[in-house]
């Protein structure tokens, strides 16, 4: 199952639309947080992002959804460090959707067995 890591520049931003997206989803879509910097100020951290799609990744892949510009640099360094730090190769992919309606989509398709590839499609459509 496709796995999600929500990026925003507030840690209540990101827990919010993981939150929403849960009680859309089953408990099976693995959606991850990853707002604030890693000492809770406003701003993203590649760091945090880095360990959320650790976490997120299934085997499936990973769609980040983010909410700001330099969140977009951020989860790229965190893509990159991807290739790095694990061994096997994870498909990240970084949307380009509004965070709450593309992580509602995105969750709920992820929770019907949509591949990475047609929820990245769908996003597109948002």
């Amino acid at each position: 199952m496709v796995g999600l890591v929500i990026v925003s520049h507030s840690y209540k931003i990101a827990e919010g639309v993981v939150e929403l997206c849960s009680q859309i989803a089953s408990n099976e879509v693995s959606i991850v947080s990853a707002g604030g910097t890693s000492d809770g100020e406003i701003g993203t951290s590649p760091i945090k992002i880095l360990n959320a799609i650790k976490e997120a990744d299934t085997g499936d892949g990973v769609i980040i959804i983010y909410d700001l510009g330099s969140a977009l640099m951020n989860a790229e360094m965190a893509v990159e460090m991807v290739a790095v730090e694990i061994e096997q190769n994870t498909n990240v992919i970084i949307a380009e959707a509004p965070i709450v309606e593309g992580s509602i989509v995105a969750a709920v398709e992820a929770n019907i067995g949509t591949n990475i590839g047609e929820i990245i499609t769908k996003l597109k459509d948002i």
